[in-house]
């Protein structure tokens, strides 16, 4: 009898095994996930370590070895999962064991499955050390994260999409060595030209001349030109270089004009109001979609870009991103929006309105902008973890705005990404783990 028992459990332990080798071999199979995919990020110059010049091509790592290019490859393998529930991770943070344990430790336990990590943030400095040219030449390397490849090789081993964000027209460290690029204030300048500087100075005096110039936000932070060719060139390069160290997409943020501080004392030395901040901002999306064509990307936008109809003064219209990047990416954090918006008088207390009312206005636009069959952008938005103008946030705020995002895009739901500055999440506000991607990232 104790044979026949040990018979049967080792036939249902088979049994088992196979149908879950099947289920696995369908998965691989759906659009879920592309692990049958590797990057070959090939080098027109083998000698160059510019990454500017780096070219991607899509090889399927069955492919027989004796097909692929026998140019110099850089291989690694490419998660993407159909839907993204992403939370945010500093430079520090993301340098650090500790944190990471953390994030990982969430994505164990929860349905997060990707993160999205600083590498050029709000400071300007990259986190990384980076082989970019123009980034060593402006002392603009922070080095905040010591091993940036082994880190993500960590979260792809866990199942985790790796996301890179890259702050673009606010960065102090350019405007600095470059003030050529930079934005400058009116009064600066009339102040100084009145002073005792003249035209007849030496060149490090006009240097810094340009730099005791440069115009700042309220936040004492300087920007850089919109319209300035070789800004957008920096920070392609800057994004290349991440998709060959392995990164799965590059989430562009601040792709816009300044929105506050002394707006009026702005002047730039490359966009001259001939065309609108709105096109300027609209040609710059063209540019990443022709310099990053093949690769994954993404746009943060203001939240009310998705409701309003103008530029918002920044130069942001929800429209002009649609045709151009993988996923666009509103902020509509509820304590971001003004009073009296939807009747309220502290939106912040409403968060599955302003979310769900925000997005079904977004993918209305999309819809009518984008016919079905053409349709690649998909809306994914940064929700809030934190706490803002006297109103908390815990697992109920959390969770609200998290079933408004699944309410207003419906059929359309590609995720989610969550901003909490402190790095910590409210977990109870997530669902369960998959048990696809634990099979997944068990392999």
């Amino acid at each position: 009898m104790r044979l026949f028992v040990r018979f049967l459990l080792f036939v249902f332990v088979i049994l088992v095994s196979t149908v879950l080798s099947c289920l696995f071999l369908f998965v691989r199979k759906t659009s879920d996930y592309d692990l049958e995919k590797e990057i070959a990020i090939s080098y027109n110059n083998t000698s160059s370590s510019d990454p500017s010049v780096l070219q991607g091509d899509i090889v399927n790592i069955f492919q027989p070895e004796e097909n692929r290019k026998e140019n110099r490859v850089f291989r690694v393998h490419r998660f993407h999962p159909s839907i993204i529930k992403a939370v945010y991770l500093t430079s520090w943070a993301a340098g650090r064991k500790d944190y990471i344990d953390y994030i990982l430790s969430l994505a164990e336990s929860t349905e997060i499955n990707a993160v999205v990590i600083d590498i050029k943030d709000y400071s300007g400095y990259l986190a990384y050390k980076s082989q970019v040219a123009e980034v060593e030449k402006y002392k603009a390397q922070g080095l905040r994260i010591k091993d940036i490849d082994s880190l993500i090789k960590k979260f792809h081993q866990k199942g985790i999409y790796v996301i890179a964000r890259i702050v673009v027209f606010q960065d102090p460290v350019l405007a600095r060595a470059r003030p050529d690029l930079a934005v400058h204030s009116k009064a600066k300048i009339t102040a100084l030209a009145n002073n005792q500087y003249s035209t007849s100075t030496s060149t490090s005096t006009s240097t810094s001349f340009r730099v005791a110039t440069l115009w700042s936000d309220n936040k004492g932070l300087f920007w850089v030109d919109p319209a300035s060719k070789e800004v957008w060139q920096y920070n392609v390069a800057i994004a290349k270089e991440a998709f060959s160290k392995g990164f799965d997409e590059v989430n562009f943020d601040y792709v816009r004009f300044p929105s506050d501080g002394d707006l009026k004392d702005m002047e730039f030395p490359f966009w001259d109001k001939s065309i609108s901040k709105r096109e300027v901002i609209r040609k710059f999306f063209q540019y990443l979609h022709k310099e990053l064509e093949g690769q994954i990307i993404s746009v943060d936008l203001f939240g009310l870009s998705c409701t309003r109809e103008d530029d918002l003064g920044i130069g942001q219209v929800i429209e002009d991103v649609f045709s151009y990047v993988d996923y666009v990416c509103p902020m509509v954090y509820p304590s971001h929006y003004e009073t009296g918006f939807l009747g309220y008088q502290e939106p912040a207390r409403h968060p599955y309105e302003v979310v769900n009312y925000s997005l079904k206005k977004a993918l209305t636009r999309l819809k009518k902008h984008n016919p079905a069959e053409e349709r690649k952008t998909k809306i994914r938005p940064w929700l809030q973890d934190f706490d803002l103008g006297g109103v908390a946030y815990s697992t109920k705020e959390v969770k609200e705005q998290i079933k408004a995002v699944y309410q207003a895009l419906g059929s359309d739901f590609s995720g989610f990404m969550i901003w909490s500055p402190s790095n910590f999440y409210t977990k109870e506000a997530f669902g369960e783990r998959s048990y696809i991607r634990a099979t997944l990232s068990l392999l």
